[in-house]
């Protein structure tokens, strides 16, 4: 069982496997750079450039079933109120391993 989930994807091209090709590469190129400069924001405790890139990533994330927003969500709110950030370094550590994980099945399964 894979850890993402293209039915999103596939309804949103209405059955174009080419379109649905488009999206994943376009996902495979955007998404691991700003997974990375969210992890920096983190690591800088940068609350507001790591809420841009969290926000950012939000729609791809659901768009490919990877059930993220409670960790989305955690760091979004550790910008909007300014509060510790102790689950935010295991949210984005999970947000990461996941991303990661559906990056590689879909540099797999798509043979890119």
């Amino acid at each position: 069982m894979s850890s993402y989930n293209l039915e999103s994807v596939i309804e949103m091209a209405g059955g174009d496997q080419d379109f649905v090709k488009i999206v994943v590469q376009t996902f495979i190129e955007e998404i691991p750079p700003d997974l990375k400069s969210m992890n920096e924001a983190v690591a800088e405790n940068n609350p507001a450039v790591a809420y841009q890139y969290a926000h950012k990533m939000k729609p791809n994330l659901q768009m490919f079933g990877l059930e993220l927003m409670p960790e989305i969500k955690i760091i979004e709110a550790w910008a909007k109120s300014g509060k510790s950030k102790e689950e935010v370094g295991e949210a984005a550590q999970t947000i990461t391993t996941k991303v990661l994980t559906a990056e590689q099945e879909l540099k797999n399964d798509f043979d890119l």
